[in-house]
């Protein structure tokens, strides 16, 4: 599903070269749940949002479902983005003027296929847990909650690849074992991949395996 061939990033700041990812390399298989671990600083979240199409590595390859994400441009990059791959961050991003069902809907309205959308975000919304806050603003949503909406939200282009930026990172522990568990029944019964991005020892034990970034490389 993802194939990651000696990717490098560098940033300029301030005048200084920061190499972020020096040739990381590794894959994770289809439906493989896999924990992206590393200090902070050590371009976790860089690399999801390459793979994710978000930002151009400076050299090197990223295939997700054998498209080259690097070589995409226009369109076809829109159309990855919204199509074949699902994003969670550690901060759920909800758009606060709108209810819980608008912000799971907000995927398929901007991809122009709003007309069963809202029925979608409920069925969504009911696979979290959260079906009876659909109504309500992301303000008036616990944590925990805002989280289950931002996982629903992913999901709504039924994306292939889930990609998960600390995810629990902001919940206390309890609310992160469930936030967790229901990405793992969501797995399931999307046939998804999920890559991960966590500082949890706990829930990278719980994954298929652990891929470790250590000075911009695997291993």
């Amino acid at each position: 599903m993802l194939s990651v061939s000696e990717v490098r990033k560098r940033y300029d700041s301030g005048g200084r070269d920061i190499h972020v990812l020096r040739g990381a390399t590794f894959d994770v298989a289809e439906g493989e749940v896999v924990a992206l671990m590393g200090p902070s600083g050590v371009g976790k979240s860089t690399l999801l949002h390459l793979v994710a199409g978000l930002d151009r590595p400076d050299s090197g390859v990223i295939l997700v479902a054998g498209c080259d994400v690097t070589g995409l441009r226009g369109l076809a990059l829109d159309q990855f983005r919204r199509k074949t791959v699902g994003v969670v961050y550690q901060f759920h991003f909800l758009l606060p003027e709108f209810t819980a069902v608008e912000n799971v809907m907000m995927p398929a309205v901007v991809a122009g296929g709003g007309r069963r959308a809202r029925e979608r975000a409920i069925t969504l919304l009911e696979e979290v847990g959260v079906a009876h806050r659909a109504s309500h603003t992301p303000g008036k949503l616990s944590g925990g909650e805002q989280q289950r909406v931002a996982i629903a939200r992913a999901l709504m282009n039924e994306p292939r690849l889930l990609l998960a930026d600390e995810p629990t990172g902001n919940l206390d522990e309890e609310t992160a074992a469930q936030a967790f568990d229901l990405l793992l029944g969501l797995k399931a019964n999307h046939r998804l991949t999920v890559l991960m991005a966590t500082h949890n020892v706990a829930l990278a034990a719980a994954c298929d395996r652990t891929v470790r970034l250590h000075e911009g490389r695997v291993g």
